[in-house]
């Protein structure tokens, strides 16, 4: 079996998981495969046998973020990489940021589009800077509905801080590829697969991972969005040759998070 490490699993405190999943299903207006909790996700590993898997929950917004960390840290299993998160109209952004990484997450996710803020405003150009560059940045991009998360904002925040790992979602902007997501091709920026092939074809798919650069293409599942293996089934399938695909389902990640 392909050894595979997911970039982009999403978990839910088990007592809001089913109001969560049921607003998302609201929100995307198709239904979700799994139920979002971290149990569920250890069970979905185990059946999968995935190598490991970065995880992370977003407060959408700033009330939440102290308790939502606060369910990140207790979170422990050897297969989990968790990744923090803050809003940008938390009252002490500096010191939540600098409380994830004294209890050793790995990275920060944010969603500009569920936390209502632009990718470069003032207030997100201040967490990235406080974030640094030692930490990945999971940035959902792209939904051609919303201008919160527009690729172009991410190719301004680039050029701010070109030496950051920014990775953006859904393949830099599923939905806008054609009109915005191509600002950011060739940059410092690497990709994820989640949500992506719902929206694109296959062959396309692989025109998208080429025109990057596929080293700088992460596998994500979108956890609970669907489950690990039908997406992964997804990425195996498509006309990549072997290298692209062990680049893509872990060899990039194992280098960005310094796994090696």
């Amino acid at each position: 079996m392909r050894k595979i490490i997911d970039f982009h699993a999403h978990i839910f405190n088990p007592k809001i998981a089913h109001l969560a999943i049921a607003n998302l299903e609201q929100h995307y207006g198709m239904p979700w495969e799994c139920k979002g909790t971290f149990t569920d996700m250890k069970e979905e590993m185990d059946k999968s046998g995935f190598y490991k898997a970065v995880i992370f929950s977003t407060p959408t917004k700033p009330t939440q973020v102290t308790i939502n960390n606060d369910f990140l840290f207790d979170l422990r299993d050897e297969r989990f990489i968790v990744f923090g998160s803050v809003h940008p109209d938390f009252d002490d952004v500096a010191y939540e940021i600098q409380r994830v990484k004294n209890h050793g997450l790995r990275g920060f996710k944010f969603h500009p589009d569920f936390q209502r803020f632009n990718i470069d405003d003032d207030k997100a150009l201040y967490m990235y800077e406080q974030i640094g560059e030692d930490y990945p940045i999971v940035l959902h991009v792209g939904d051609k509905n919303l201008d919160f998360s527009n690729p172009i904002r991410l190719s301004r925040v680039l050029e701010i801080f070109p030496n950051h790992k920014f990775i953006a979602a859904h393949m830099g902007g599923y939905s806008v590829w054609d009109a915005d997501a191509k600002s950011l091709v060739g940059k410092n920026v690497w990709f994820d697969t989640s949500s992506t092939m719902w929206e694109v074809s296959p062959q396309k798919m692989v025109d998208m991972i080429r025109t990057h650069g596929a080293d700088k293409v992460l596998f994500g599942s979108d956890y609970p969005a669907v489950s690990l293996m039908a997406e992964a089934d997804r990425i195996e399938a498509l006309d990549l040759t072997e290298e692209e695909k062990d680049m893509i389902f872990y060899k990039n990640a194992e280098k960005l998070l310094e796994l090696e």
